[in-house]
Formats: C-alpha cells, structure tokens, sequence
C-alpha cells in the first residue's frame, strides 16, 4: 500500500520486545512528552491501540519527586488499567536518583523506569541534564549504576540524542556504559541536542548503535509521522522497537495504524472531522477528570486543538475561537459550527509540535572542558519541579 506517498511493505515485527519481564508487541512505545503524556493522553492511546504497546509518563524530577512535591505525585498517577506502569526520570545527582528509583520500588509506583538523557530544552541542559549529561562519562556510569542498583529488579532504560553537537557525540560511549550498567535496553533519537527538533532525523545513527550494543535492545525514534514510517525505521535501522514523539500530537489513533502495521494488516484509519472532533472532546473531559475541574481541563487541551485540526478547513477566526473555550459545552458548540463530514484531508501528516533547529546548546560554564571532570554537579543542579 502507499503511505505519504511512498511504497509501504506491510510486515509484522520480527520478535517481540522484551523490557525485563514485560513484553511489548507490537513493540512501539509512546515517548514522554512535558505537559503532553499525561494519564488522560496516555489513556486516548491506550484505547486507540487496544492496550498494547507501552506509555511512558511525563519526565518526572527525581529530586521533585523524593521531595514528594504535590504535582510530582499527580504526575506519576496511573490509571488502573495500565499495565505496564512506566515512569520516565530526570535526574542529575546520582544519590537522588538512587533514592528516587528506591522509593518507586519500595512503594510499588512504576513496573519500568525510563532515565531521561535526551531533552534538549535550556532549563535542562544549562544544569547539565538530559541531553547534555551523556557527555561526562563518569556522571553517566554512577547515575545509572545507582538506578539499577536501587531498582530491586525492576527494568531500567534509558533515551538519550547522538550528542550535543556534531562535535561532541556520545551515543555509543553511552550505550556501552549502558550495557555495563545493567540498563535493560535504550532508546535512541537521532538528533543531536543543538539540533532540537529540526531537520531530518539520522536513522543510520540508530543502526550503528544496534550494531555497537547488540546485548540489549535498541529502539528507534525521530520522524516517525505514519505506521508506514516505523515499519521503515526498523527495516533500515535493524532496531528493536519505535518511540513515537511527536508524531502523535493530535493524533492519538497513530497508535491503532501501529498495531495494524506490525500486525501486517492496512486498516489505517483516516478520521473524517466529526470523528476527530469527538475524539477532542473526550480528551479535554478526561484532561477536566483528572485535574479535578472541567475548565481547567479544557484550558489545558487549548494546546491540543491545531495539532488535531491540521489540514482540516477550519478558518482562522474559528481557530482564534477554539483557543480560548473555558468548558466542554462551549467546545462542542463551537466545533458543532464546522463541516464536520470533512473526510481526513491530503497533506494532515508529517511534522507537528516543535520543529526548531541549529540552536546554542545552553550548558554550565566549562561543561566541554573534560568530558570526565563532574566537579560542580550536584543535588543543586537539579529542578525543582517537574514536568521538563
């Protein structure tokens, strides 16, 4: 069949992907995203893919979180039926992170902790964290010897970029310190940290690090915008499993096209307008439940609306509107006003959210000096909140 304009081969994934004790067929897991893969996106997914695959959280801080910081602990709420409950954790303090994964293990939190080392954002890097941290190699080792030591069994992964630069590459030391570790398997997006979220994502990079770590799993991620997209990915690259980012954003139903694709079945679903809109409905209401106020639910899902209307004819006077509604009444009078038969329209895939590149990366002053100098980083350097 094609898919965005191109010949896709429809194939079911070789073997399944095994994280410790869990195993994820198809094996495709939703990336964590600040402010976005909360319980109720994570749950429009879920449904969308009828429960398989794996949901990540949001990035939690791990100083936030053994702080017990009120909207940590909303964070890390799952609903009752997720299974596997997986926690993403940033960190820079290698004793915080050992308390954090404690404290999951002794509490019963999570059954898979993700360590973040990919985030590129300024308040993160300018710390030393996400995807900056991988650069000082003995920082790296002792955080993830801590997770894995604290982790009572528990599978630890880790996502990180390439590098922070073109200059200063990390992924395949870090994958080996990885697999030295204990780390269970890793994900990796083929940017670097300069390179935010623009241009095109390097695939072979993702080859070169199954080939460079074959112990444990790799996973793909960068520019998966289709089902066809993934079933390409691991062709080219050999990986063992896709991490979807962005290419979900507004459409929570990429997790059903997922499961067909690996399943080696066509049945794609291209939403017409009224089903699109239905589905923006039910996730501002679930967004409202778990925050405990409507409004405030809808006022969160604001974010969500050009996402899911892209390449719909809408108009710019009704997108103005759609940004402003305060309450699901007013949500779906306003979108009861467009021509809801709309079939899905040419051209709705491909790039959403952030697609900025080429950027300064901002890290702590004589970061790039020693790549195994850790002198300054510390419990500090850490946020006090979380969320990325």
């Amino acid at each position: 069949m094609r898919d965005n304009g191109r010949m896709t081969t429809l194939a079911p994934a070789a073997q399944p992907l095994r994280i410790g004790p869990h195993t994820v067929q198809p094996p495709v897991v939703l990336a964590p995203m600040a402010g976005i893969t909360n319980a109720p996106f994570r749950t429009l997914c879920r449904e969308f893919s009828g429960g398989k695959g794996l949901f990540v959280s949001e990035m939690i801080t791990t100083r936030a979180l053994v702080e017990r910081n009120e909207k940590t602990m909303q964070l890390i709420h799952f609903d009752e039926t997720e299974t596997p409950r997986s926690i993403q954790l940033y960190g820079v303090d290698p004793v915080t992170v050992g308390k954090a994964v404690r404290m999951i293990v002794d509490e019963g939190l999570a059954d898979h902790i993700d360590l973040n080392f990919g985030c590129p954002v300024p308040k993160v890097t300018r710390k030393g964290g996400g995807s900056a941290l991988p650069y000082k190699r003995n920082l790296l080792r002792a955080i993830l010897r801590e997770a894995v030591g604290n982790s009572g069994g528990l599978p630890v992964t880790m996502k990180m970029r390439k590098g922070i630069d073109d200059d200063h590459i990390t992924y395949l030391d870090a994958g080996r310190i990885a697999v030295d570790e204990g780390v269970t398997a890793i994900a990796l997006h083929g940017r670097t940290a300069a390179q935010h979220y623009g241009g095109t994502a390097d695939w072979e990079a993702i080859a070169r690090l199954k080939e460079h770590v074959p112990e444990i799993p790799v996973l793909g991620n960068g520019d998966i915008w289709s089902a066809g997209d993934a079933l390409r990915m691991v062709r080219e690259t050999g990986c063992d499993g896709v991490v979807v980012g962005r290419g979900c954003l507004g459409r929570p139903w990429l997790f059903a096209d997922l499961v067909a694709a690996f399943e080696g079945r066509s049945d794609f679903r291209r939403p017409a307008l009224r089903e699109v809109a239905d589905v923006m409905v039910r996730h501002a209401a679930l967004l409202g439940e778990w925050i405990g106020d409507e409004s405030r639910g809808v006022v969160d899902f604001r974010k969500h609306v050009a996402w899911y209307l892209k390449g719909f004819a809408v108009g710019s006077a009704m997108r103005g509107r759609l940004a402003v509604t305060s309450s699901l009444d007013e949500l779906r009078a306003q979108l009861s006003e467009l021509e809801l038969d709309q079939p899905w329209p040419q051209g709705a895939d491909g790039p959403r959210g952030r697609t900025s590149g080429n950027n300064r990366v901002v890290l702590p002053d004589g970061w790039l000096r020693d790549p195994y100098d850790c002198a300054g980083v510390g419990e500090d350097a850490e946020l006090d909140t979380s969320g990325g």
